[in-house]
């Protein structure tokens, strides 16, 4: 729920954002805590400093100014006054519209609030300068969302990580001052905090009161919690701007990415089921069932053949796989990662007839085709960079630090734009390619215009929005082309892209032991269905480890399913198991698309983790038990579900993964040792069942249905 102020003489404030208060009157409003404030009183020198949409020391707020910038030096401290703001509702929810002037500073600043039927909050808006063409300019420094929160707040949960270990949870005490983080890469980073949460002291997955905050942007960003010593406490997000990246003429305007809220009084899982449902209604939500996926990377690599492809593709189609997805190597001079980036021609050297023969005795295996595109990064030995060296990101007369040999191209730039729309659009059309897979390798270095209009000047917003651009215009060329934002694994993941792609690659890291937790951090943002998940080799290309193929298998389930393995090294034995796991994923895939991601805290069993899905009508759901590392005791907690329904009655059954070896001393304590029992949804949920004694590294899986 959420009450505004728009009684000005300010812009609005959020009176109250949390829990449900139910229908209230005009008196009733009144009595919320922060409803009233007060101006500065001449005998006491106290005064309830107003937290606006806007808040700025012009006001006499002492935390995080929602905007600053300056015109030559002059207009440093805007101060908003209400002119406007009404309110409508649609089947989007229901929308708040303001706008405030300031006279002195020549400012308009246009917002919108968006309280969507789901119960997350949208917030964008529009800054524009109203001066006359004869002053100076106006630089916009900073222009954020802020967001008052309870002050009964007393912790901060976000998430960080790295290359092959994104989405790494971390939890810390919310004190007086400010918990920052930000990412000036380029693009959202492997370390994006997701969702910067506060919640009351001791929230976990499914209980406590949390409040989160997530960007829409996939550039440079700032998140902020900062508690005042005035009590205020508040979420904050926002593009970060280069020094003169955006600078305001007469007339122009800038709008900011969406900044999105959202309160749980259910904890973590009650955020991220707000958040997924209104991914899930989105128009262009993939809504028919995830394919099972093949991609070539970790089994060819660079070694490209008709008769290697072909031969991969024939195990692929013999298991089940329904989408063949050929990664890097296939175009111009690209036989390592040194060269040839940026030429979007196919290699006349590997594939003298082109790429049609596969693409057609891929479809001919009735599988789609797709290929792998990395179309913002260029190799300086390249065609592309020889011919226009000015569409190489970086400030005129030096060159940036290279990242795994390459640069960044300028999209933004229009004849680079247009360069990488013909030769996209062309080959998605003549090959009939269904799915890209978008990777971008590297952060931004030196972020600047080489060339054009702007050359000399900041490039990181242009080149985010130019991008978009190229992904939106390319989806209007070919409707049903689907687009995978892989970036260096799990970076670029947030809600910007997403209005443009269709799924993530949640890491370049296949490895199960890592992916558990990965995936869990990265569920907190996105369903099961956007995220990819791929069975790897059992000696894994990231981290070396090795792991049986059940334990896999299992982990590869709570995605979009696929394989990244070179399935022509395989024994017959091993194909079989691998079509009966394809078969069982695609029998559950609809489960996965539709149900609730439930994650479920273990303190007594801090070494496994219990989470999975239920269905929306509750009357199914599919959870894995894994065990990480070996416990300080004998034995594993009992399984104790969550999110079912008390009152249904459930099959529960433990579905062997193939290959699954039981553990030396296990004991099936279900029934004498059977694996299928009905019991009520209560007892689930209360006392739970007894554990299987897995080894690390392992994992079982409960398929429950309810009874008719």
């Amino acid at each position: 729920m959420v009450v505004f102020d728009v009684g000005g003489p300010h812009v609005p404030r959020v009176v109250h954002w949390g829990a449900d208060l139910g229908d209230l009157s005009t008196a009733d409003i009144a009595e919320l805590p922060t409803a009233a404030y007060f101006p500065t009183d001449d005998k006491t020198h106290n005064a309830d400093v107003p937290l606006t949409i806007s808040p700025t020391r012009a006001q006499g707020w002492s935390g995080w100014p929602g905007l600053t910038g300056h015109r030559d030096g002059t207009a440093s401290q805007p101060l908003f006054v209400q002119a406007a703001a009404d309110t409508d509702e649609s089947a989007d929810g229901q929308t708040l519209r303001y706008r405030g002037i300031d006279e002195a500073a020549a400012l308009l600043l246009d917002g919108e609030f968006v309280l969507t039927a789901e119960g997350v909050l949208r917030h964008r808006q529009t800054l524009t300068s109203t001066a006359a063409s004869d002053r100076a300019s106006y630089v916009v420094d900073d222009l954020l969302t802020l967001l008052p929160v309870s002050e009964h707040v007393a912790e901060v949960f976000d998430h960080a990580g790295r290359w092959g270990n994104e989405a790494q949870g971390q939890r810390q005490p919310l004190h007086q001052g400010t918990w920052l983080r930000e990412q000036r890469r380029g693009r959202t980073g492997p370390d994006s905090p997701l969702l910067l949460m506060v919640g009351t002291e001791g929230f976990d997955y499914r209980d406590g009161q949390v409040w989160g905050i997530h960007l829409g942007w996939s550039g440079d960003q700032r998140y902020l919690a900062q508690r005042l010593n005035t009590g205020a406490v508040m979420l904050g997000a926002g593009e970060i701007l280069a020094a003169g990246e955006v600078i305001l003429g007469a007339g122009e305007s800038i709008t900011t990415p969406w900044v999105y809220g959202v309160y749980s009084g259910a904890g973590i899982d009650g955020a991220s089921r707000r958040l997924h449902t209104m991914l899930r209604r989105r128009p262009s939500h993939p809504h028919r069932p995830r394919p099972i996926v093949l991609n070539t990377w970790e089994a060819v690599y660079f070694d490209h053949s008709f008769d290697r492809l072909s031969a991969l593709a024939d195990v692929a189609a013999q298991i089940g796989v329904e989408r063949f997805v050929m990664d890097d190597g296939w175009f111009g001079s690209r036989r390592d990662d040194r060269a040839g980036l940026g030429d979007w021609y196919v290699s006349a050297q590997v594939w003298p007839d082109g790429l049609g023969p596969l693409a057609d005795y891929v479809r001919s295996l009735g599988m789609e085709f797709g290929l792998w595109f990395e179309p913002e990064m260029v190799n300086l030995d390249s065609d592309v960079a020889r011919a226009h060296p000015e569409w190489v990101i970086g400030t005129p007369g030096r060159m940036p630090p290279p990242s795994r040999g390459q640069q960044v191209l300028d999209v933004s730039q229009p004849d680079a734009f247009a360069y990488l729309l013909e030769r996209l659009s062309t080959l998605v059309g003549e090959y009939g390619i269904s799915y890209i897979k978008w990777d971008h390798n590297r952060d931004i270095a030196d972020p600047v215009h080489r060339g054009g209009p702007r050359a000399g000047r900041p490039a990181i917003h242009d080149q985010t929005l130019a991008t978009y651009r190229l992904m939106a215009q390319l989806r209007e060329r070919h409707p049903g082309l689907e687009i995978e934002s892989c970036s260096s694994g799990g970076a670029r993941i947030d809600f910007g892209v997403l209005e443009h792609t269709d799924r993530v690659w949640a890491s370049d890291c296949i490895d199960p032991y890592e992916r558990v937790r990965i995936v869990s951090g990265l569920s907190t943002l996105l369903p099961f269905e956007l995220i990819g998940a791929h069975v790897a080799s059992g000696r894994n290309h990231t981290t070396g480890r090795t792991h049986e193929l059940s334990f896999r298998l299992a982990v590869a389930l709570f995605g979009h399913a696929g394989l990244e393995w070179d399935l022509t090294t395989t024994s017959p034995e091993v194909r079989e198991q691998l079509a009966t796991w394809v078969a069982f994923a695609k029998s559950v895939r609809q489960l996965l698309r539709t149900g609730e991601v439930v994650r479920v805290d273990r303190p007594a069993d801090h070494e496994t983790a219990l989470y999975g899905v239920v269905g929306p009508r509750r009357d199914e759901a599919l959870f894995s038990l894994v065990r990480l590392q070996t416990g300080p005791r004998y034995g594993t907690a009992p399984v104790v579900f969550a999110g079912l329904d008390p009152d249904l009655r459930y099959h529960l059954r433990r579905v062997s993964m193939p290959g699954e070896r039981a553990p030396v001393h296990e004991q099936e304590r279900m029934h004498d040792g059977a694996r299928d029992i009905v019991v009520p949804g209560a007892l689930l949920m209360g006392a739970g069942v007894a554990a299987p004694n897995l080894h690390p590294e392992q994992a079982a899986i409960y398929h429950l249905r309810a009874e008719s």
